[in-house]
C-alpha cells in the first residue's frame, strides 16, 4: 500500500526515482563499497519525508522501538540480517542479552521487545532480558497484549563481564538510548561486545553531529547521480545553548532560523516552488519528540516561551529546514519509516496521524502505523515503470535514502568514538 501524494510539486521526486532506478547497479556498488571501509550501526530506523519535490530523512534512531510493526513477511529479512550481523560480530555466539529501556510498562513497546527476540531466536541464539533497574532483585513478568509475557532479570555483573544468573552472553545488545547516562552495569566491559556502542546513547550523541555526516554521505551520492544533493538533504544548523529561564541565546536560535529561511527560500525559488517555508527547532540530543517546534517567521519564536514544555527546549539546539510531507493514507497525514539491521533494509512502515498537518511532527500520541511491504517489493524495483507509479520502485527509492542515512550514521559514531580522535 502506497499513500496518494497530493501535490502536483512531483516532478523532481519522479526524476530522483528514475535516476535511481536507471543507476541501481552503481548505485548498490557504491553502498558495497561504502561497508568495505565502514561499519553499519548494528540497527537502525529512519523517518523520512516525501514532499513531492524533495525526499529527505529527518530523524536517525540507533535504538529502535516499533519491530512489532513489521509485518509477518517481513520476518525471514530480518532473521537473515541478524545472522549476517551476528556472524560478523561474534560467529560462535551462543547466548545474547537484550537490555530495553528500564521502568516502562508500555504494551506496545513491550510488543517491540517481543519480535526482537524472537528475530534473534530464529537466528539461532538464546535470548533473554536484562533490566537495568538496580531495585529490580527477582525475574519480573510483564504481560503483553497477546496474552503471552516477557521476563525481565536483574543483571550480574561479575569482574568485566555483564549477564545473568546462569547465562553468560557474548553480546549484549542495547535497545536503551542512554539518554539519562551510562548505567556503571555497562562500563569496562571485557570480552563482550556491546551494542551499539555506549557513545551511540543520547548521554553523548548530538543530531548536529549525524546531521553534517548525512550532509558529507549526501554529496557523494549525488555525485554519483549526477543531482543536487538538496533534493535529498535537510539543511541545518547548530544553535548551541539556550536557557529559556535566562533568555540566553534566543538572539542565536533566531538568527540561524532567519539564515536558514532565507537559504530555503532561494531553493524554492531555484525549482519553481511555490511553498511558504519553515524551519523545525529541536533539542540536539534526545528523541522524546518533545520541545519540538515549527517555525515559518523569526518573530514566531517568541512562542518559545509560551510553550507548554518549555523547559525541554532548554539546552543545545538545532535548527532544521522542515521537509512537509505530502503523503495521505485515508485522508491522514503519512510518512515512511524504513528499518534495518546491519546494512540491510529489513522492513518498515508509515506512520499516520489525522490531527498533525504536513509540518508536524507524526511521532506523537495518536500515530497509528500501516506496514509497508517492502520483503516482496523493496528489493525488487520495476525498472522502466512510469516514475511516480510503482510502489516497489516507490519502496525502493525509501530504501536508498534510509541507507544513506545508515551510511551517515557509521561515518558519525566513528567520527564520535572517544577512543578515537576528538570529533572537530
Amino acid at each position: 500500500m502506497v499513500p496518494h501524494l497530493i501535490t502536483s510539486l512531483n516532478g523532481p521526486i519522479n526524476e530522483l526515482e528514475q535516476r535511481v532506478l536507471e543507476s541501481m547497479p552503481a548505485i548498490e556498488r557504491w553502498f558495497r563499497l561504502e561497508w568495505m571501509e565502514h561499519t553499519p550501526p548494528f540497527y537502525c530506523s529512519v523517518d523520512l519525508r516525501n514532499a513531492g519535490f524533495k525526499l529527505a530523512p529527518v530523524d536517525c534512531d540507533l535504538f529502535p522501538g516499533g519491530f512489532n510493526n513489521l509485518t509477518p513477511e517481513m520476518l525471514p529479512l530480518a532473521v537473515q540480517a541478524a545472522m549476517a550481523a551476528i556472524e560478523k560480530i561474534c560467529p560462535e555466539a551462543k547466548n545474547l542479552l537484550l537490555i530495553p529501556e528500564a521502568h516502562t510498562r508500555n504494551t506496545f513497546y513491550l510488543a517491540s521487545v517481543q519480535r526482537l527476540m524472537a528475530v534473534f531466536t530464529q537466528a539461532g541464539l538464546n535470548v533473554r532480558l536484562g533490566s537495568l533497574d538496580p531495585s529490580l532483585k527477582q525475574p519480573l513478568k510483564l504481560a503483553l497484549a497477546d496474552g503471552g509475557q516477557l521476563v525481565l532479570e536483574p543483571l550480574l555483573r561479575t569482574r568485566g563481564r555483564l549477564g545473568l544468573k546462569n547465562f553468560d552472553p557474548c553480546t549484549i545488545l542495547l535497545n536503551t538510548e542512554l539518554a539519562q547516562g551510562v548505567p556503571k552495569a555497562l562500563q569496562n566491559l571485557h570480552e563482550q561486545y556491546l551494542l551499539p556502542p555506549l557513545h551511540a546513547g543520547w548521554t553523548l550523541r548530538r543530531k548536529s553531529h549525524h546531521l553534517r555526516s548525512y550532509e558529507e554521505v549526501a554529496k557523494k551520492f549525488a555525485k554519483l547521480l549526477g543531482m543536487d544533493p538538496w533534493l535529498i538533504t535537510p539543511m541545518h544548523a547548530h544553535c548551541g545553548e539556550v536557557d529559556m529561564a535566562e533568555r540566553s541565546g534566543l538572539d542565536c536560535l533566531r538568527g540561524h532560523v532567519e539564515t536558514l529561511l532565507t537559504k530555503i527560500k532561494r531553493k524554492y525559488k531555484e525549482y519553481g516552488i511555490n511553498e511558504r517555508p519553515f524551519v523545525v527547532v529541536k533539542p540536539d540530543a534526545g528523541s522524546s519528540g518533545m520541545g519540538i517546534l515549527t517555525v515559518r517567521d523569526p518573530k514566531d519564536l517568541h512562542t518559545l516561551e509560551a510553550a507548554d514544555d518549555a523547559a525541554s527546549l532548554t539546552g543545545a539546539m538545532i535548527v532544521q529546514e522542515g521537509v512537509p510531507t505530502y503523503e495521505r493514507m485515508n485522508d491522514a497525514v503519512a510518512e515512511p519509516v524504513v528499518y534495518m539491521i546491519d546494512r540491510y533494509v529489513v522492513g518498515g512502515f508509515y506512520r499516520v496521524h489525522a490531527e498533525r498537518g504536513i509540518d508536524e511532527n507524526l511521532a506523537a500520541p495518536g500515530s497509528s502505523y500501516v506496514p509497508l511491504a517492502f520483503a516482496p517489493s523493496g528489493h525488487l524495483p520495476r525498472r522502466g515503470e512510469k516514475p511516480g507509479a510503482s510502489a516497489p520502485n516507490r519502496f525502493y527509492m525509501y530504501g536508498v535514502i534510509g541507507r544513506l542515512a545508515m551510511v551517515a550514521a557509521s561515518y558519525e559514531l566513528e567520527a564520535t568514538d572517544p577512543e578515537a580522535e576528538v570529533y572537530t
